[in-house]
């Protein structure tokens, strides 16, 4: 199984990035999709999750409004829309697969991860 994520990079708080995560080796319809973040020195987070056939959503309070997660089931492809980012956001961000709706917000129940994207907001 391979989660590989991509869209990252460096960016002026206020300013949009679009986050992708394209999986292979599973049944993607099969597993709920999320993105975590993890900031130097903090612990992982829930950022968002989308439910298997793309119609369950969930989104953490400091991203709500914000930040977008979406799924296409024919791409394998899991998507995070990120708009008026603030330095806050700096972090890695990384997509999980997990089948149980009930543990998207605890990384550590994830199935599978990947390595990772860097996004860092900063003027």
């Amino acid at each position: 199984v391979q989660l590989v994520e991509s869209g990252g990079g460096l960016v002026q708080p206020g300013g949009s990035l679009r986050l992708s995560c394209t999986a292979s080796g599973l049944t993607f319809k099969s597993y709920h999709m999320t993105w975590s973040r993890q900031a130097l020195g903090k612990e992982r987070e829930f950022v968002a999750a989308v439910g298997n056939f793309g119609i369950s959503l969930s989104h953490a309070n400091p991203v709500k409004g914000r930040f977008t997660i979406s799924r296409d089931n024919a791409k394998n492809t899991v998507y995070l829309q990120m708009d008026s980012l603030k330095p806050e956001d700096t972090a890695v961000y990384y997509c999980g697969a997990v089948r149980q709706w009930s543990d998207i917000r605890n990384p550590k129940n994830y199935d599978y991860w990947g390595l990772g994207t860097q996004v860092a907001v900063s003027s």
